[in-house]
């Protein structure tokens, strides 16, 4: 994925030259990580360019800052207001669009709050995250050796910066180790999520996924296709799920903004299923992919036209 740097940047709300959008090395989310952050997708869709769910990321990425004592100086509406304006400013019909707000430059010390909060949005063109063919054959993961934080560490509910030094480790390791993904277990040992999505199994027909308190984010995509399952007749449970479970479902699929919905073939090389794209997991794509691209009717509002 490379960058256009041609583009714009919506910086503490204003539009900048994409190379001008900088900040001090100072700055207290260098060296502390204090940031928080949405992934957001706008899709060409047959009605014209729209983004899926976008009053729900800016609410999340306020209520992340909320969490970490992070007062964003925007609402829900101007945040909104921002990222369609970001998005049409670069002249993108179909895109990757990334929010962050992030403390910045004034003094250093752990002590953050005399920081002032810097927010910015930028979005470019980024096609599957893990790649096209993932789609249709699936993925390869490996349970990694990286657990995710206990709850009583750091805050899985908040989409942060600081989060994701722990998703690189178990990224790293898998990659390193011949896989395409992770999954990280939880503090008690059961499935948690992937280094930057949830999972899903398909066992006897009902469809599984570990609850928030498994220390996840709680995926605004996850929570669609929640919803979707269960608009088409299909069970969802909410239910901690041991590792073992990955190795004997008859299917298994990752969900997130940047991911989408990509089967898994494997976990720790032991073959899911039949090794490729299930049936449950084909239906709840077909519609994951109707709904962000407007090709049917959008009951639950989640698609907000830029026109």
């Amino acid at each position: 994925m490379a960058f256009d740097e041609s583009g714009k940047i919506w910086f503490n709300g204003e539009l900048v030259d994409w190379k001008d959008a900088k900040i001090h090395v100072l700055s207290h989310v260098v060296h502390y990580g204090s940031s928080v952050f949405e992934g957001l997708r706008c899709y060409n869709t047959e009605k014209g360019p729209a983004i899926f769910r976008l009053r729900e990321h800016a609410q999340r990425l306020i209520n992340s800052g909320k969490i970490y004592r992070m007062e964003i100086p925007y609402n829900v509406d101007e945040l909104s207001d921002a990222i369609i304006e970001t998005v049409k400013a670069n002249s993108l019909k179909e895109c990757y669009i990334r929010p962050i707000a992030f403390r910045g430059y004034k003094e250093l010390g752990v002590y953050p709050m005399n920081c002032p909060m810097e927010t910015v949005i930028a979005a470019w063109g980024w096609g599957q995250y893990l790649g096209a063919e993932a789609l249709e054959q699936g993925v390869d993961i490996g349970v990694s050796t990286w657990r995710r934080m206990a709850p009583d560490t750091m805050p899985n509910m908040a989409k942060a910066g600081s989060n994701y030094m722990n998703s690189q480790l178990a990224k790293m390791e898998s990659v390193m180790n011949g896989y395409d993904e992770a999954i990280m277990l939880d503090y008690h040992g059961f499935v948690g999520e992937g280094s930057g999505e949830n999972i899903f199994v398909v066992k006897d027909g009902t469809i599984y996924t570990p609850p928030v308190s498994s220390s996840l984010l709680s995926g605004i995509t996850r929570n669609s296709i929640i919803q979707m399952a269960r608009d088409m007749g299909m069970e969802v449970k909410e239910k901690q799920m041991p590792r073992e479970m990955l190795y004997i479902a008859d299917e298994a699929f990752l969900t997130g903004t940047a991911a989408e919905v990509s089967p898994v073939r494997s976990v720790d090389r032991i073959t899911v299923g039949a090794g490729k794209r299930g049936d449950v997991t084909k239906k709840i794509q077909d519609k994951f992919f109707d709904v962000v691209n407007a090709k049917c009717e959008d009951e639950h509002s989640w698609l907000t036209f830029l026109d």
